[in-house]
């Protein structure tokens, strides 16, 4: 069984293969291929993502892409069981033209189709890699156990960021939210306010490192509130005052950065723990383009370990938009008989967990 799924939710255009290689066991399956091309070099210009730029680059690139993947894999479209993209949440420019590619290929090749919510794809990333025995080395993604344990997943990624208790694949209880900006926008506004390049997480990221995380007291927002939602806005607010009042905020950039991501850490870890303490869930997994950052990989790690807690995290690339996460979850709707009609529409607005 393999999957071939395309990922186009935003800026970044993405195919990849999950299922046994050609001559293997079934019951073995591998990331076969993923390839990414990225759009952050045009977007930077503009300061963020054009939509209208994006999916006029998503159209030029996506054929070569599907071609290399198959070439990479060593399959023709013949050799590929389904065919999967993201359906939302994202930019509907965007997310047209990965889901009408995926429906023309069903269609061309009579096999199923799948629209996979984007947010579920960056739920199972972790159990996509083995983690490596050497913290040195990232995990190689070639083969993984498909079988996904109940655990508690805290996504954290550009728009959004959620604590989900899941008790397996395609049963998930949402148990927090943002209530206003996400963690990884806050992290993009705090980046234009200081006029770091975007994407602003990595540059803050960078700077972190020369500053000291105590230098500026930035609020924990709802830290203590019983709820295990989140809320970042404040921070944000609170930067920018700051900001305001310093005569000469270059000279204190490092110590922003480092502050105001120990707060945001802070928060995520501490409701994190909470929840799955709370839910009587074993593992905490960690997903999404802000878990790229290594301090909040450690942070969480270790904290896991001193509660009792097992950790997996999303390997740094299949971290950010990938469409190995989109072809790992389709494989696991695939394997459990779910399919979507071609009439499927995209949502740019789709809900991991419906109320």
């Amino acid at each position: 069984m393999r999957i071939l799924a395309i990922e186009s939710s935003c800026d970044e255009t993405a195919v990849a293969i999950y299922g046994n290689a050609p001559g293997h066991l079934p019951d073995h399956p591998a990331l076969l291929t993923s390839l990414v091309s990225s759009q952050i070099d045009i977007h930077r210009l503009y300061g963020g993502v054009v939509p209208e730029v994006a999916s006029r680059n998503h159209t030029l690139r996506l054929q070569p892409l599907v071609t290399q993947a198959l070439a990479d894999a060593g399959l023709s479209t013949d050799g590929i069981d389904a065919f999967a993209a993201t359906g939302g949440p994202g930019l509907a420019s965007s997310l047209l033209v990965g889901h009408s590619f995926a429906k023309g290929l069903a269609v061309a090749s009579g096999k199923p189709f799948l629209s996979i919510n984007h947010m579920e794809g960056h739920l199972l990333s972790p159990f996509l890699a083995k983690p490596s025995p050497d913290p040195r080395e990232e995990a190689a993604p070639a083969v993984a156990a498909p079988s996904i344990p109940p655990h508690l997943a805290l996504i954290v990624s550009g728009g959004h960021t959620m604590l989900v208790k899941v008790e397996k694949p395609g049963h998930y209880t949402l148990l927090g939210r943002t209530i206003d900006d996400a963690a990884g926008e806050a992290f993009d506004k705090v980046g234009r306010m200081l006029n770091l390049p975007y994407p602003g997480g990595p540059e803050i990221e960078k700077l972190a490192h020369q500053g000291d995380p105590s230098a500026f007291d930035f609020p924990r927002s709802l830290l203590k509130d019983p709820s295990l939602d989140f809320s970042f806005s404040g921070l944000k607010t609170a930067v920018l005052y700051t900001l305001q009042k310093l005569p000469n905020p270059a000279a204190r950039l490092a110590d922003i950065c480092a502050s105001f991501q120990a707060a945001v850490f802070e928060v995520l870890i501490s409701k994190s723990l909470r929840a799955a303490r709370e839910s009587g869930l074993p593992l905490i997994a960690l997903s999404g383009g802000v878990s790229c950052n290594a301090t909040l990989r450690k942070q969480m790690e270790a904290a896991c370990q001193e509660a009792g807690l097992e950790f997996r995290s999303a390997i740094p690339s299949l971290s950010t938009d990938n469409a190995a996460m989109i072809a790992f979850a389709g494989w696991h709707r695939h394997h459990g008989g779910h399919h979507d009609p071609l009439s499927t529409d995209i949502n740019p607005n789709l809900a991991l967990c419906p109320a």
